[in-house]
């Protein structure tokens, strides 16, 4: 019989497989990109051991209106996001201060969610609300200033900037919807099929975005290579 579990134990797995082929990876990035690319590593990293923990059902919450609360995502969410965040920054060149700005803005997000699924209504609503309006100003940031920063520096890295955020913004649009539908929004679904889309997204946005890293970044690497190669 399918379970919550279950979803968990997947998830899980795909995380496991992710971080081996992340960091397999690891070995084709040249030495002055791996600090950087060791982000993309960590991300999925993180995410095994809080659905390792949920398969043993360390960090379950009841909410204020009853529904069930899986504590280990919000804490994966509040360290893997602001890291998405970070890389996204670093890849694009921008400067220090507006990269801290744009994660706190992101941490704010996952602060603001994690509450507001706690709280029963009225409070729950300018909960979700305020995450809407932090998580709109991670995207302002990204798509300016981060923006700005990468349109100066090498056009294929810009290039591979500009198709990490778009993937990521995409899919952080649909975990506000899952909250909305699931039990501890509007509980227009249950907390199984909840935790299923869930488990789902969250694969596709770790590894799915240090995959797409990964490829941009070896591109990047072949491109060099071969244009500071001799000419026949």
């Amino acid at each position: 019989m399918v379970t919550i579990t279950t979803w968990f134990a997947l998830g899980a797995a795909g995380m496991a497989l992710g971080t081996l082929v992340l960091a397999v990876g690891a070995r084709a990035v040249p030495e002055e990109h791996r600090a950087r690319y060791s982000i993309l590593v960590a991300v999925p990293l993180i995410a095994v051991v809080a659905y390792a923990l949920m398969v043993l059902g360390v960090g379950s919450l009841r909410t204020e209106t009853g529904a069930t609360l899986y504590a280990l995502r919000y804490v994966d969410w509040l360290l893997t996001t602001p890291l998405h965040v970070l890389y996204l920054g670093l890849l694009a060149g921008a400067a220090v201060g507006v990269i801290y700005r744009a994660l706190g803005l992101m941490a704010a997000t996952i602060v603001f969610g994690f509450a507001g699924a706690m709280l029963a209504p009225p409070l729950k609503w300018p909960l979700f609300l305020a995450g809407a309006a932090t998580f709109a100003g991670v995207v302002y940031y990204t798509v300016r200033d981060f923006e700005a920063a990468a349109a100066e520096g090498d056009a294929t890295m810009a290039a591979v900037f500009r198709k990490l955020r778009a993937f990521l913004v995409v899919l952080w649009v649909i975990y506000p919807v899952i909250w909305l539908v699931a039990p501890v929004g509007f509980d227009l679904t249950n907390t199984t099929t909840a935790t299923l889309v869930t488990a789902y997204i969250d694969v596709v946005a770790k590894v799915g975005f240090g995959l797409i890293a990964l490829s941009g970044q070896l591109t990047s690497t072949a491109a060099a290579t071969e244009s500071a190669s001799p000419a026949d």
